[in-house]
C-alpha cells in the first residue's frame, strides 16, 4: 500500500479489529434508536403536545445520562489501559470508584429534578399555544414516573461500560437489545391498554422505560457475576470501599474534567433546545421528530468514537505509541467517510419519516427541514466526535474539556441566543449558523490531534 494512503487507511485487518468492537455496539445503538423511533411514534400517537411534553422531560434527563456517562469515562480511561496491562486490581478499584460517584451524581439528579422539575419544564414552553397546559400536565407526570429509573440506569452503565473497556461488548449489546424489546411490548401494553391493562399514554411510556431498564441491570449483572472467571474485578467489587488514595487522586485529576464536560456540553445542548423552543411549540415538537431520527444515522460515528477510546486506549496502555497514532488516523477518517454516506441517506429520505407521526403539515415539513440541515453537517460532527474521543484515550481531559464544553457555551449559545431573540431568523437558519461556528472546534482538533500530545501511557506514569 502506498505509504501517504496507509497513513489513513489501515489494512483488513485493521477494519476487522475495528469492528469487531464497533459493531455490537452499533447494533445496540441501533436497535435502541430504532425502539425509541417507534416509542416515539407511539407517543406521538397521543397528541402533539403529550410528544412534545415527553421530549422536553428527555431533554431534561440528557444531561443526567451525559452526567454519569462523563463521571464514568475518567475512570474508563484507566480501566482501559489496566486491562491493556494486565492489571486485574486496577480494574477492580477504577470499577469500584465508578458505582460509588455513580451513587453520589445519582443522588444530586434526583434532588434537583424533585425539587425544580417545573420551572424546568416550563423553561421550554413559550408561544401562546392552547397546548401548553396539555404539555406541561404530561411533562411533569411523565418526569415523576421516570425518576424511578435512573438509578437501575446509573448502575447498568457501571457494569456495561467495564465490561466494554474490558473486551467484552456483545453481553452489553443482547441486554442492551433486551431492554429496548421490552420497552416495545410495554408501550404497547401500557400506552394503549392492550391485554386489559389500563391506557396510561404517556405515563405508560415513562413505566415501560423504567421497567426496561431494570430488565437490562438484572441480565448485566447476573451475567457479569456468573463470570467472574473472566472478570476477577467482580468478586470484590462489594467487598469493601477501599480505593487507593493515590489513585482516586490520578482518576480524580482526570476525570473532573470529563464529568464537568459532559455537564457543560449536554447542559449547553439543554440550553440551545430551549433558544430554538422560544420559536414556539411546533418547533419543540419537530425538534422531537428530527432528533429521533437523525439519531437513527448518527449511530455509525457515535460507535465508531467509542471503539476510538477503546482501541487507542488498549494500544497506549500496552505502550504502542505509533500503533496508537496510526489507528487514530484511521478511523478519524473512516469515521468521517462513513458518515458521509449515512448523512446523503439521511438528506434524501427525510420527507418519509415525519409522515408516520399524527400531528401537523406544519410540524413535519419543518422536521424534515431541520434533518436535511443535519445530514448537511454530520461529517464535521463525525470528525469531531472522533477527534473528543482521540485526546480523551490519552487522558487529555482538561483539553477536551475546552474543546468540547467551552466551545458550546463560548460560541454555539451566544449565536443561538442572539438570532433567537433579537431576530425573526426561522429555526432552521439558527440551526446552520450554529453549526458554521462549530468550525472552529474542527481547526481546533485538528491541531490537537496532529500535536500528539495525547500520546502517553498513562498507567505506568
Amino acid at each position: 500500500m502506498n505509504h501517504r494512503i496507509s497513513r489513513y487507511f489501515g489494512t483488513r485487518a485493521f477494519y476487522r479489529m475495528v469492528m469487531a468492537i464497533a459493531v455490537p455496539i452499533m447494533l445496540q445503538n441501533g436497535i435502541t434508536n430504532f425502539v425509541s423511533l417507534l416509542d416515539n411514534i407511539m407517543v406521538g400517537q397521543v397528541g402533539t403536545a403529550q410528544m412534545s411534553g415527553v421530549a422536553i422531560v428527555n431533554q431534561i434527563l440528557f444531561v443526567f445520562n451525559l452526567g454519569i456517562f462523563g463521571g464514568l469515562s475518567g475512570a474508563g480511561i484507566f480501566t482501559a489501559q489496566y486491562y491493556g496491562r494486565g492489571d486485574q486490581q486496577g480494574v477492580l478499584y477504577t470499577a469500584r470508584f465508578k458505582l460509588l460517584l455513580g451513587v453520589v451524581i445519582t443522588l444530586i439528579a434526583m434532588t434537583v429534578l424533585i425539587c425544580f422539575g417545573q420551572p424546568l419544564i416550563l423553561s421550554y414552553l413559550n408561544g401562546d399555544s392552547e397546548e401548553l397546559p396539555a404539555a406541561l400536565a404530561s411533562a411533569e407526570s411523565y418526569l415523576q414516573i421516570m425518576l424511578w429509573g435512573l438509578p437501575a440506569f446509573m448502575v447498568v452503565q457501571v457494569y456495561a461500560s467495564t465490561l466494554r473497556e474490558c473486551g467484552e461488548t456483545m453481553l452489553p449489546m443482547a441486554a442492551g437489545i433486551t431492554a429496548v424489546l421490552v420497552n416495545l411490548a410495554g408501550n404497547w401494553l401500557f400506552i394503549f391498554g392492550q391485554l386489559g391493562f389500563p391506557a396510561m399514554g404517556v405515563n405508560g411510556a415513562a413505566l415501560a422505560t423504567v421497567v426496561s431498564r431494570y430488565v437490562e441491570l438484572l441480565i448485566v449483572a447476573v451475567w457479569t457475576h456468573l463470570h467472574a472467571d473472566r472478570f476477577p474485578f467482580v468478586r470484590e467489587l462489594y467487598a469493601s470501599l477501599h480505593i487507593p488514595a493515590a489513585l482516586m487522586r490520578r482518576i480524580a485529576a482526570k476525570g473532573s474534567p470529563l464529568l464537568l464536560n459532559e455537564l457543560l456540553w449536554s447542559g449547553g445542548m439543554a440550553v440551545l433546545t430551549q433558544c430554538y423552543s422560544l420559536r414556539g411549540l411546533d418547533v419543540v415538537a419537530a425538534e422531537n421528530i428530527a432528533n429521533t431520527i437523525c439519531n437513527l444515522f448518527n449511530i455509525m460515528f457515535l460507535s465508531l468514537g467509542s471503539s476510538v477510546a477503546i482501541v487507542v486506549g488498549q494500544q497506549l496502555g500496552a505502550g504502542r505509541m505509533e500503533e496508537a497514532r496510526a489507528s487514530a488516523r484511521r478511523m478519524i477518517v473512516f469515521s468521517i467517510l462513513s458518515s458521509t454516506a449515512m448523512a446523503l441517506l439521511l438528506y434524501v429520505s427525510a420527507p418519509l419519516f415525519p409522515r408516520l407521526y399524527n400531528t401537523t403539515d406544519a410540524v413535519r415539513a419543518l422536521a424534515v427541514e431541520i434533518m436535511r440541515v443535519t445530514a448537511l453537517f454530520m461529517p464535521q460532527m463525525a470528525f469531531m466526535n472522533a477527534a473528543y474521543f482521540v485526546l480523551r484515550s490519552g487522558g487529555r481531559t482538561f483539553i477536551t474539556f475546552l474543546f468540547d464544553s467551552v466551545a458550546i457555551w463560548a460560541v454555539s449559545i451566544p449565536i443561538a441566543w442572539v438570532l433567537a431573540t433579537q431576530t425573526d431568523w426561522p429555526v432552521t437558519w439558527i440551526l446552520v449558523a450554529v453549526n458554521l461556528g462549530n468550525l472552529i472546534k474542527c481547526v481546533l482538533g485538528y491541531i490537537l490531534v496532529k500535536r500528539g500530545t495525547w500520546v502517553r501511557n498513562m498507567v505506568a506514569e
